[in-house]
């Protein structure tokens, strides 16, 4: 199978290099810059250039930018999605796995650990998930980051071994292998030096691209908008949803989207080892219900999309179930020691009265901090809180940082609660050094205390605003 890959890849890029020969890169440039579209045949040579290494940097950015200024339209992105995918290895899944195989994908947020307990959950209702995943960036958390505070978890796994894992497991969380995608690797570290992350267009490139590469039946993404997203508005988050139902669908995946509010962390947790742990307590049938509500939406769309559900109401409950009965948790700890962890180690972490700081790595040094005034807890800013945690070493600034797993925070009052002035609302997990009295300051205005007669009406728990189905 890999010398056929082999050769695939190389009658592939031979053909795109012949081709991109007979293209003009800078008259490519130039066709974008003019506000221009690029035909199928344009963007087929653009990403062969890339992948045969006759296209200079400073063309690429070039381009690049030229895409982030004049845009793509709906045709532009799929044939630049299709392209990216076909750019390397594409999964193959058993016939009898046939509209069957599933995953999810997450714009970013704080405290956003819905895939630890999805993936599990969704395998207990009989899917596959072969959930490739990707690491924080900036103030938002990584799903790889958190698993690998888990010692043992191995997230390097080849196509072979996710498909050996599903077997016999139904679900596995990996990073991107090698042969996967490419083309987006190479673009994505090029984006994040020319400032190009934002682009719409090579956004959803990037996300189906790798999406499609897992030939999916059907596909779920969470696409968040408030304060602590990419999107800081419902109409921003609401136009890249659109963009990448089409381009999912034109990639032959059912997809959907649905749209919800990043303001406050997710769940009590965030920081790597902690999240971890709430997630566990999630899958042991006492996890928060904005992080529930996530997971039984997202899921429950993934059912009815599969034919597993007959409605979002039926898709929900099954979830639910898998989680609360438990079926969910033994999922996790079977997909713990097929990628790597020690059985006794699993057993421990999923057994019902765990001593997780035992097994997982505990911060040096914790500190509560206090409310400063009596009233109810109205909003905790989750992009203020994440920017610190990032500054304390939870969080990477450029990819290839190494990031501390023990840095961490928990909200110890949920919004909707009275606090008394001097009353503990928030447990710092921190190493050295400390963290600066500018950084407590930060952390304690990130709590919104408001008297009872002048408080807004929060909304927690209701984090879903919109779901967006392709049918």
């Amino acid at each position: 199978m890999y010398t056929a890959y082999i050769m695939y890849v190389y009658v592939r890029m031979y053909g795109l290099f012949q081709q991109a020969a007979m293209l003009s890169i800078p008259d490519l440039i130039k066709k974008k810059r003019d506000g221009s579209r690029l035909s199928n045949e344009d963007i087929k040579a653009l990403i062969g250039a890339l992948m045969s290494g006759s296209i200079q940097d400073s063309q690429t950015g070039a381009m690049l930018m030229a895409i982030w200024q004049k845009g793509m339209d709906g045709a532009e992105t799929e044939a630049l999605t299709r392209e990216m995918m076909l750019s390397g290895e594409v999964m193959s899944w058993p016939e009898e796995w046939a509209g069957l195989v599933v995953d999810k994908h997450s714009t970013g947020g704080v405290g956003d650990k819905v895939s630890l307990v999805l993936a599990p959950a969704l395998a207990a209702c009989g899917l596959k998930v072969p959930m490739i995943s990707g690491r924080g960036l900036a103030h938002t958390g990584g799903t790889l980051d958190k698993l690998e505070s888990i010692p043992g978890f191995n997230i390097h796994q080849s196509v072979q071994q996710v498909r050996a894992i599903l077997s016999a497991v139904g679900c596995c969380i990996v990073g991107q292998t090698q042969t996967l995608v490419p083309a987006d690797r190479v673009l994505y570290a090029m984006r994040d030096a020319t400032s190009t992350v934002d682009s719409l267009p090579l956004i959803t490139g990037s996300i189906i691209s790798k999406k499609g590469a897992e030939s999916l039946s059907a596909l779920v993404l969470d696409v968040k908008f408030g304060r602590a997203a990419l999107f800081k508005d419902l109409d921003g988050a609401k136009q890249l949803a659109s963009l990448l139902v089409r381009a999912g669908n034109g990639q032959g995946m059912r997809t959907a989207a649905v749209l919800s509010r990043m303001d406050a962390p997710i769940g009590r947790c965030v920081g790597n080892s902690l999240e971890v742990m709430e997630s566990l307590n999630t899958l042991k049938g006492h996890g928060p219900e904005d992080l529930m509500e996530l997971v039984t939406t997202l899921g429950g769309v993934l059912l009815v999309m599969t034919g597993l559900a007959s409605d979002q109401s039926q898709g929900r409950e099954k979830i639910s179930r898998a989680v609360i009965g438990g079926e969910a948790l033994l999922k996790f700890q079977t997909m713990m020691e097929a990628q790597g962890v020690a059985k006794e180690m699993a057993r421990a972490l999923c057994s019902a009265h765990t001593d997780y700081f035992s097994i997982l790595r505990k911060a040096e040094h914790g500190v509560e901090l206090t409310s400063g005034e009596d009233g109810v807890v109205e909003d905790v800013d989750g992009l203020l809180l994440a920017q610190v945690l990032h500054q304390l070493g939870a969080g990477r600034t450029k990819a290839g940082q190494p990031v501390n797993h023990s840095v961490g925070a928990e909200l110890l009052l949920p919004l909707g609660q009275t606090v008394k002035k001097g009353a503990p609302w928030l447990r710092l997990h921190y190493e050295d050094p400390p963290p600066s009295p500018d950084q407590i300051c930060r952390l304690q205005s990130a709590l919104v205390v408001r008297s009872p007669a002048q408080r807004r009406q929060h909304q927690r728990g209701n984090l879903v605003k919109e779901v967006m189905l392709p049918f």
